[in-house]
Formats: structure tokens, sequence, C-alpha cells
């Protein structure tokens, strides 16, 4: 697909007068990824009415895969790893945990407890509410960006 300056803009137009943040799209020959501000789950397909996008049987067949893969929004706020290491929910192995399903948390209160490089790094809440999930396992390597903890405001 070629796509020149006037198409382009008009294509960005249309995204954000539907309140759309990202856009993805490919092809055998180029592909494209748009956000803009912050970025929200949208799957757009083949029959959204957008005029740079062709609307054929050929293209509604993948997007309809596509949207069956998108991912659920979740209710609340994930808390997530800021850097690869160790996560562990208690301060040692004979204490109860930080933070259990179900409790009540305030902003700023531990939640557990990622070692990286030999440093005990303490991962807060990022708001009060309480705890709806909680993704890794004690003593189990974390990954950066991975989720850790899901919390529902209060």
């Amino acid at each position: 697909m070629k796509l020149d300056l006037d198409q382009l803009d008009a294509l960005l137009t249309k995204l954000a007068a539907h309140d759309v943040s990202e856009f993805e799209w490919e092809d055998e020959s180029a592909s494209l990824r748009v956000t803009l501000g912050k970025p929200v789950h949208h799957v757009m397909t083949a029959a959204a009415p957008l005029a740079a996008a062709p609307s054929s049987a050929a293209h509604a067949a993948p997007a309809a895969k596509a949207e069956a893969a998108a991912p659920a929004v979740v209710e609340g706020t994930v808390v997530t790893s800021p850097f690869v290491g160790t996560f562990y929910r208690a301060p040692n192995p004979e204490s109860p945990a930080f933070a259990e399903v179900g409790a009540r948390v305030k902003k700023g209160q531990t939640l557990c407890i990622v070692e990286a490089m030999k440093l005990m790094n303490e991962i807060e809440a990022d708001v009060a509410g309480t705890v709806a999930e909680v993704y890794a396992e004690n003593g189990k390597p974390v990954e950066y960006g991975q989720r850790l903890f899901r919390i529902v405001p209060a």
C-alpha cells in the first residue's frame, strides 16, 4: 500500500474522530502502526468505516480472527514489575504476604519485593483499593513489565 500525506492525514483525522488511540495495519509490502495519546485497546476490522481500509471478504476473515484474539479490558489497575528480578510476596519466608487477594491496600503500601542485582526493591500500590489478583508466583523470576497484581480502586 502506498500512502501519501493526504491519505495519512485523512486516516489520522478519522481515527481521532472515532476516539481510536491505536491502529495497526499490515500487508505483504508494508505495515503501519499509529498510537495517539494514552493507548486503549481497539481492534479495527475491514468492515469499520475507514476510507483507507479495503473492505473485501479476503480481509474480513483475518480481521475477525484478530478481534477474537484481542485482550479483554480488565477492571482496575494492573501493577507491573519495573525490572527483571525475583518476585517475593513477603519480607522473609516466615512472614505473611504483604498483600493477599481480597485485602484492602492504601496508595503507597508495599505489595511485594522484586530482588534485582542483590537489591530488595519494594513495589508499592499505585492506587488505594482491593487486591483482585496476584499474577506472579512467590520466589519465581519476573520480567520487566510483567503483571504482578490487579487492584480494583476503592
